[in-house]
């Protein structure tokens, strides 16, 4: 079987900003019948928090990654690091130096064989461990699908939770990079957003990663946590040195604003803050929400914003169909559909193979989400004004 390898020359550039971009609770799975799906806190099993103003180092999200990996292997002895190369550092640096700490047995190399990486996980976890498995690149996630969706999501729900594999965090670095192709730049999301039974989180920036990363790896349910690969080096910023969480489904307003509101999540919000500063000369006012988990996503947030605005957009990397800024569309239509003023917008990427040289056409840029925004705020006062005369 023929696979893949970056060479580690064009894996040191798979930050670099091409094309502008700029940085910018937990809970027991039960199953609910005839209900909306259902987590049941645990405050006992993992405590979220803002992290404090403390002591910060500026840094980058890979580093962040790594000081929160750092974090769990020093203060559980029941925790391991695994996947393809890790040992030196892993591709993208974000395992350097952990293997000389904390030993080979604690972290270590697996076979070039996602399905075996993630079973592997599964088994570590369910013997109450705390798993953290590292798949190379989010596009060869799919062999290990099986194995995330009919048993890690499953465990729990089968046995009448008598036994679980809440320990297992499944990393994965996603998402466009500037030339990847269509090999190592998709957006995988959607497909484990329609899995009960796990969540599933993507942060913007290294301290959201670090707060996030530490909370999904101490919650009680498995989590696939997908980190926005052209964002590694490219954001840096103030990230607290000590231990800290991050709530889990808990989205986070941005940036205030009355007359629209934008959600999206991990490196599409640096366009879209872009987008936001761009038709602010115009007049309009935006409301940004990171979502940050998106199963279970947090549609309280989201609908009391929109309710305020009248106006929603989504926006993310992922081909537009079946992606999941459909399910936020449907929803809100549904809950907030008498406060709508004008139907909901999605920019999103292509129904294409993501491409190589044509990924700047097959992006959501920032004048794409700008053209919808101005165009949906100005047809609406357009309309509103035909209905008053």
């Amino acid at each position: 079987m023929v696979r893949r390898r970056f060479s580690f020359g064009l894996v040191s550039r798979l930050s670099s900003p091409i094309y502008g971009r700029s940085p910018c609770s937990g809970g027991i799975w039960t199953p609910c019948l005839g209900q909306k799906r259902s987590f049941m806190t645990a405050k006992d099993l993992v405590e979220s928090e803002e992290p404090e103003k403390k002591v910060t180092n500026r840094i980058n999200m890979f580093s962040a990654i790594n000081q929160a990996l750092h974090t769990v292997l020093d203060s559980d002895p029941k925790s391991y690091v695994f996947g393809e190369d890790v040992g030196f550092g892993g591709v993208f640096r974000c395992t350097t130096a952990l293997r000389d700490k904390f030993g080979r047995h604690r972290v270590f190399n697996t076979p070039l064989c996602e399905q075996a990486i993630v079973g592997f996980g599964i088994g570590l976890a369910s013997m109450g461990n705390r798993a953290i498995a590292e798949i190379q690149f989010a596009d060869y996630i799919f062999p290990a699908l099986d194995q995330i969706v009919n048993e890690a999501a499953k465990y729990r729900y089968r046995s009448g939770n008598l036994f679980n594999c809440g320990g297992l965090t499944v990393r994965a670095p996603y998402g466009a990079v500037g030339h990847g192709g269509h090999y190592h730049s998709q957006s995988p999301e959607a497909f484990f957003c329609h899995v009960p039974g796990i969540k599933v989180v993507i942060p913007r920036s290294p301290s959201q990663a670090k707060g996030l990363l530490l909370a999904s790896i101490r919650d009680p349910n498995p989590v696939v946590f997908f980190e926005p690969k052209w964002l590694y080096r490219l954001a840096v910023e103030e990230v607290p040195v000590d231990d800290y969480t991050l709530p889990l489904s808990s989205a986070e307003v941005m940036r205030k604003g009355s007359d629209i509101t934008l959600v999206g999540w991990g490196a599409q919000l640096a366009i879209m803050e872009e987008a936001c500063d761009e038709v602010s000369k115009l007049g309009i006012s935006c409301e940004l929400i990171d979502l940050r988990t998106l199963i279970p996503w947090d549609k309280e947030l989201v609908e009391d914003s929109v309710n305020k605005t009248g106006r929603l957009l989504v926006s993310h990397e992922a081909p537009v169909t079946g992606g999941f800024g459909a399910e936020i569309a449907a929803s809100i239509t549904n809950s907030c559909f008498l406060r709508l003023q004008a139907p909901v917008s999605r920019v999103c990427g292509l129904d294409t193979p993501f491409p190589l040289v044509f990924e700047p056409f097959y992006m959501p840029t920032k004048n794409k989400v700008s053209m919808i925004q101005h165009s949906k705020h100005t047809n609406c006062r357009i309309s509103f004004q035909s209905m008053c005369g």
